[in-house]
């Protein structure tokens, strides 16, 4: 599973890459997670099964979920408080969400 997170600059949520990797690991989970600022996810949503947006680029969800829906790619705003903690369980259990529900959906 390739997990792309959309932020502002990227400072915080690398750090959040960092705690969601080492969730996966825990969890035995392969997946490529990371982290690039807005203006770049359409160069890249094609390496990605699953596009998370920092809280502080909510705003773009309206026009990012019609790229996404164009591309297949499921994509939700990672919840505040998971963020500003950097609890990269609960956002990676988010992304594994989205993903096995699009891959439901492919299915039927």
């Amino acid at each position: 599973m390739n997990i792309l997170l959309c932020c502002c600059v990227g400072m915080s949520t690398s750090l959040l890459v960092s705690k969601m990797k080492k969730s996966a690991i825990e969890q035995g989970i392969e997946c490529k997670i990371w982290a690039v600022p807005a203006d770049t996810v359409i160069k890249q949503i094609d390496q990605a099964d699953v596009i998370l947006l920092g809280p502080q680029v909510r705003f773009m969800l309206k026009d990012m979920r019609k790229l996404c829906l164009a591309k297949g790619v499921p994509i939700e705003v990672i919840d505040t408080v998971q963020y500003g903690t950097f609890n990269g369980q609960e956002v990676l259990k988010l992304a594994k969400q989205l993903h096995y529900s699009n891959r439901k959906d492919e299915l039927k």
